[in-house]
């Protein structure tokens, strides 16, 4: 874990530490060169099948945004083993965030935040299981996010209304000791990335 926040934070101290440790943890991931990035994208592909999820069941993806790892590859490889897909557009209130039913031949618009997103005609969907992105995470499946709270939000309003299974997606250097967690924050269940999949200690 980076040297820059404590494992164990005050309550108190709790937004400045996860600033903190954000920007630490980005910073690595922005090193990354681009031959490292494409090769860990075709890494996580390959385990594709060992994701914890049943056949044909619609599952919950994201378009990649500044250097996450790209999971456009791995969507496409769930899509060719008969899953449905479906991406995250975030509403005019700016906070709430639903998930529209995606086929490939239909084309994305562009919304906020700068993404491409399903027209307003595809259906909603609540997908049971998630490919969640993340800007750091450690092994017993605490995620830090971006600050935004949407994924938090997300996941506890789909956890609320049934068993949901959350995979996040990340590259290696992303790992950390300790993420410190508020009472609000949900613990993923798997963790992808180019080495790995990773169990949470919670799911064990």
């Amino acid at each position: 874990m980076p040297a820059e926040v404590a494992a164990d934070v005050p309550a108190g101290q709790l937004a400045t530490a996860k600033a903190a440790l954000r920007l630490a943890v980005l910073q690595r991931r922005d090193c990354l060169n681009a031959a490292a990035c494409v090769e860990a994208a075709r890494a996580i592909v390959a385990r594709a099948g060992d994701l914890p999820v049943p056949p044909a069941v619609v599952i919950g993806g994201y378009r990649a945004i500044r250097s996450e790892i790209d999971p456009a590859g791995l969507i496409a490889a769930l899509r060719a083993a008969g899953h449905g897909i479906a991406l995250p557009v975030i509403l005019a209130d700016r906070e709430t965030m639903i998930f529209r039913q995606w086929d490939a031949s239909v084309e994305l618009v562009r919304a906020s935040f700068g993404l491409k997103v399903p027209p307003d005609g595809a259906a909603i969907v609540e997908p049971r299981h998630l490919l969640v992105p993340l800007a750091g995470f450690d092994r017993r499946g605490y995620r830090l996010g971006y600050g935004k709270g949407h994924y938090d939000r997300v996941l506890a309003r789909l956890g609320a209304t049934g068993p949901l299974v959350t995979i996040g997606i990340a590259f290696g250097c992303q790992e950390v000791d300790k993420v410190p967690e508020e009472a609000h924050d949900r613990p993923l269940d798997y963790i992808l990335t180019e080495r790995e999949l990773i169990v949470a200690k919670g799911t064990s």
